[in-house]
């Protein structure tokens, strides 16, 4: 049996993805932004600087969880982005 990969959505560049290829960003039930877990309203980004920038200048992160995104947040993504980055440039 065949099984399907779970689509998401890049809440920056609108790209229709596999969900374990994107960052998801979730605000918990505590009002909390949490970064790959938790249960609550998801929002989902590509792992390059292009949309993590276009989401933060456009306020997309915000829009889409509803909810106000520290800066924080974004700094921990910024750098997973450079260790991705990083970790692919070495593997090659």
């Amino acid at each position: 049996m065949n099984s399907r990969p779970v689509l998401r959505r890049c809440v920056s560049c609108r790209k229709l993805l596999d969900r374990q290829q994107l960052i998801k960003v979730t605000r918990n039930h505590q009002g909390g932004v949490v970064l790959e877990g938790g249960m609550g309203r998801s929002a989902y980004l590509c792992p390059n600087e292009a949309c993590l920038e276009e989401a933060w200048r456009r306020k997309r992160l915000q829009k889409a969880l509803r909810c106000q995104v520290p800066n924080s947040v974004i700094e921990v993504l910024q750098k997973r982005l450079n260790h991705c980055i990083n970790s692919a440039a070495e593997a090659r």
